[in-house]
């Protein structure tokens, strides 16, 4: 495991902005001091693998992510129930060693608590949110078993969030950033 000085985890709901918030606090800090992390890339990679998919269109954002992500969650859940961690131990096994880890991700109190277990005091909580309207202008669809599963709504009733952010629109995409990063500065 690596050495980060502070590892935000980020939740939300599908199309809040999370990775877009994360690409762009990565860009403004650079590879060598940021890494984004990804629970659902292991979790992918394991799935292509063993149903034989295409990995690169399992990781983008497009349609054919959402042909398999109903078995994807039901292959994830049957993981976890076994070990609730093994996603962020091998999204942290593969993690460089920069001073600052962003888990794009985070969809259950399960992956807080190995977090916190594994790296105390380094976690910070970020909660983003955007109204369901600009969800949909994002290209969300509620799915039956997707959005009303654990893994969209197990954080729904968490309160411990070190932040809670909006990102509605540009204005808040930028007061957002601003928040995230001042709580980066006093951490590094």
């Amino acid at each position: 495991m690596g050495n980060p000085k502070i590892i935000l985890l980020f939740s939300g709901k599908r199309k809040s902005g999370k990775d877009f918030l994360g690409e762009k606090i990565n860009s403004l800090l650079g590879n060598e001091r940021c890494s984004l992390l990804r629970l659902s890339e292991p979790l992918k990679r394991i799935f292509a693998k063993n149903h034989n998919l295409d990995l690169r269109e399992l990781l983008s954002d497009g349609p054919y992510k959402e042909i398999y992500r109903y078995n994807m969650i039901k292959w994830g859940e049957e993981v976890r129930s076994k070990d609730p961690g093994f996603f962020c131990k091998a999204a942290c096994d593969n993690a460089p060693i920069v001073p600052i880890w962003i888990v794009c991700d985070i969809r259950r109190k399960t992956d807080i608590n190995w977090f916190i277990e594994n790296y105390g005091n380094l976690i910070k909580t970020v909660r983003i949110s955007a109204d369901i309207e600009v969800r949909q202008s994002r290209g969300f669809m509620f799915t039956i078993g997707v959005d009303d599963a654990e893994s969209e709504c197990d954080l729904d009733n968490f309160q411990n969030w070190d932040i809670q952010v909006t990102n509605n629109n540009l204005e808040d995409s930028e007061h957002s950033l601003k928040s995230i990063m001042d709580l980066i500065k006093s951490y590094c």
